[in-house]
């Protein structure tokens, strides 16, 4: 599946094996739509180089996911859980994290979809300056009567963070030609795999990019 890398603060497209270096400091697409958020809790500690299934982990935020052993899972509500105990984690943080998977086409290549993971610090948060996390990206759009599958958005990193955290802006509306061609990605089957969270299948009619529901954005 090909997906767009963060880390280090690089942007990167990853198609199999092979990484693409972009930028350093912005990528341009069109957000085509969006999973819902979720979480994962990782027993083990994390290392950049391996991948490695959580532990237990949430399709809705609310309670484990179906598919996760009973053995593993660590309360029977994700609000009982003393993974979601800010002070968990590193620092302030969590051990169980959010993030949400969203799809994403390059400004030049408008029928091929790519998997952008956010971590919770680029969903969450107060805008800044203009500077939008994309929770309060998808709500800017709305009070302004659109979504994101109508303008072509500039991402970049938050120069005052040490870990990568991204904020969004609209750059310009699409021309009728993309429009007609990000409509089609929609739905489609790279779309919705790269929404998907990669331990649990995601089942759902997807009809809106940015629903947003108690503050945070679905798919229902």
């Amino acid at each position: 599946m090909k997906r767009i890398g963060i880390r280090d603060k690089r942007f990167s497209e990853f198609s199999d094996a092979d990484e693409v270096p972009v930028s350093d400091d912005e990528y341009e697409g069109v957000v085509v739509n969006a999973g819902p958020i979720s979480r994962a809790y990782y027993k083990e500690e994390y290392k950049p180089d391996r991948r490695a299934l959580p532990t237990c982990w949430s399709s809705d935020t609310q309670t484990p996911a179906v598919d996760v052993p009973l053995e593993q899972r660590q309360a029977a509500r994700c609000m009982d859980c003393r993974n979601n105990i800010r002070g968990s984690g590193y620092g302030s943080s969590r051990s169980c994290r959010f993030s949400q998977k969203l799809a994403v086409v390059p400004h030049d290549r408008l029928s091929d979809a790519y998997q952008l993971h956010l971590p919770a610090t680029s969903i969450f948060g107060q805008p800044r300056d203009g500077h939008m996390p994309m929770r309060e990206y998808a709500r800017f759009l709305q009070n302004r009567g659109t979504t994101a599958i109508t303008v072509l958005t500039k991402m970049y990193f938050d120069t005052d963070s040490d870990i990568p955290k991204l904020f969004f802006k609209p750059n310009r509306p699409l021309r009728s030609e993309e429009l007609s061609v990000v409509s089609d990605m929609i739905n489609h089957p790279d779309t919705i795999r790269a929404i998907t969270m990669e331990y649990t299948p995601y089942e759902g009619n997807i009809t809106s990019p940015f629903e947003i529901t108690d503050g945070f954005q679905s798919n229902n």
